[in-house]
């Protein structure tokens, strides 16, 4: 007689947002097979408002401050995760109104299956949302499988487009490259700690008894993965290129909420599951860093398209990400200053975040049937010819520069302050350097939009809810430099709570 196994209690109210979100997204997709081209529209409502479902939900357990593990400790629900959540909500929803119009024009949203646009959308925001809960390697793998298989398919969405395919091979084999490097990492300290979950490791890492020759070999080939996600040097090879050949709309899913997910993923291996191995990865995260602040600046002043501008942007600003992450390594003995740097990288990831949004909606604005708006000579005179977009999109390419009073410059400020804390001098003035040599490339752009004769006089016409949201966009970006207070405390308080549990 076999004995029958232990029955185990699932706590369902955690997934609460993931199971709306599958279940929205399903529901979505059936009932598009069922609407004819010029039906879309209901569609892209759909999809906004399932993700405002989830907002609500993520609020509520944001709102409780709880921290709620489930599924054998696989998922948790955490301050952290849920304030990351609603960012990246915002962040997909921004980016499908910012979309609606341009996807349209190019025929990505025609055909029998025309919704798939926002059903891969919002599947890769659920892999997201797993990424940000996962608690043990497995969940936090699935996760990255699931966003990435999306993404791959929305850069190749556009068939008949060479160099959308081309980004999408690229893409693909690079980014198969990078799983590998995660997944082997994981098979190494899996095997050396004997155990997925994240908690267990850091315990059996503490404990000092495993060869660490083994776990530095692991840990090296899991912080490769996480570069590769965020694009820093030297596993940056993919981002100009895909960038540049994805459809703009599909480029701004890979920049945008993507980030957030994997910030959330280095907060949970690194310092969650091997913060007693900080001394290493700190020094492995000081070269990406160093060397992402000086590439992706240096070589965006050779770029003439924007989307590599800002490809090379993206390199740069993970770069000081990267600075906020080691600069927590202070934690090993000073927790405060450690949730202090660990926060200023969030913001900073938020920031980021939100500003590049805004600057591929203003691409995307511009662009129109047939007519890509992607060169620098593009944005030409674009105050004569919309004096409101063009201050819209000086601001955020302000914020990115760092200028005061953008969001971006409090951003910039809090993670200097952070490294400035851990003593280390010269890395804050290698940042502040680079930081003014990546101002040249933005202000040039201000200077186009503002000082010379537009090149294109064609009308921008803008439908009325991308008009208000990159307006609001714009607006935010400037509110919350000159009020940065409360996002600040908001992300420090989830990390601290998160990391104090």
């Amino acid at each position: 007689m076999t004995t029958p196994l232990p029955q185990t209690v699932i706590d369902m109210v955690p997934v609460s947002a993931e199971i709306a979100l599958l279940v929205g997204t399903c529901a979505i997709l059936l009932i598009d097979m069922f609407l004819s081209q010029g039906k879309r529209s209901v569609t892209y409502a759909l999809s906004l408002l399932t993700l405002l479902v989830c907002a609500a939900l993520s609020y509520h357990d944001f709102v409780a401050g709880t921290t709620v593990y489930t599924f054998n400790g696989m998922f948790v629900s955490d301050p952290m995760s849920n304030l990351l959540k609603l960012f990246t909500y915002l962040a997909v929803g921004l980016t499908l109104v910012y979309s609606r119009q341009y996807a349209d024009d190019r025929g990505m949203l025609s055909g029998n299956l025309g919704g798939e646009f926002y059903v891969l959308a919002l599947f890769a925001t659920l892999g997201q949302m797993v990424m940000i809960s996962g608690s043990n390697f497995l969940s936090v793998y699935l996760g990255v499988e699931l966003m990435s298989l999306s993404l791959y398919a929305l850069v190749a969405i556009r068939r008949d487009n060479h160099k959308a395919t081309e980004a999408a091979m690229k893409y693909f084999i690079l980014g198969a490259l990078a799983s590998g490097f995660l997944l082997y990492g994981i098979s190494m300290l899996y095997g050396a700690t004997g155990t997925l979950d994240i908690a267990h490791v850091a315990t059996a890492v503490a404990a000092g008894t495993i060869k660490p020759t083994i776990l530095v070999f692991g840990l090296v080939f899991l912080v490769a993965g996480l570069a590769f996600k965020l694009g820093a040097v030297p596993f940056h090879m993919w981002v100009p290129d895909v960038y540049e050949g994805s459809p703009t709309a599909v480029t701004l899913l890979l920049g945008g909420a993507p980030k957030i997910a994997t910030f959330a993923i280095c907060i949970r291996l690194l310092v969650e599951g091997l913060l007693p191995m900080a001394v290493d990865w700190q020094q492995m995260l000081m070269v990406l860093a160093v060397m992402s602040l000086a590439i992706g600046n240096l070589t965006a002043i050779a770029q003439t398209n924007l989307k590599r501008m800002l490809a090379y942007s993206t390199i740069a600003q993970m770069g000081f990400v990267l600075l906020g992450l080691l600069a927590g390594v202070a934690g090993t003995t000073d927790r405060t200053g450690a949730a202090a740097a660990y926060s200023a990288a969030m913001y900073y990831t938020i920031t980021y975040v939100l500003t590049t949004i805004g600057s591929f909606g203003v691409l995307m604005l511009l662009s129109r049937a047939g007519f890509e708006a992607e060169n620098l000579a593009d944005f030409k005179g674009l105050s004569k010819r919309n004096g409101w977009f063009a201050a819209v999109m000086s601001i955020l390419l302000f914020s990115l520069a760092g200028v005061p009073p953008m969001m971006g410059f409090a951003a910039k400020f809090s993670v200097l302050t952070a490294v400035l804390g851990t003593g280390q001098i010269w890395l804050t003035v290698v940042a502040v350097m680079f930081s003014l040599i990546g101002a040249f490339y933005y202000l040039r752009v201000v200077k186009m939009m503002w000082f010379d004769e537009p090149t294109d006089t064609a009308p921008i016409v803008v439908k009325g809810d991308m008009s208000f949201a990159l307006s609001l966009n714009g607006v935010a970006i400037l509110a919350l430099g000159l009020l940065p207070g409360p996002l600040l405390a908001a992300c420090l308080k989830a990390i601290t709570l998160t990391l104090n549990t």
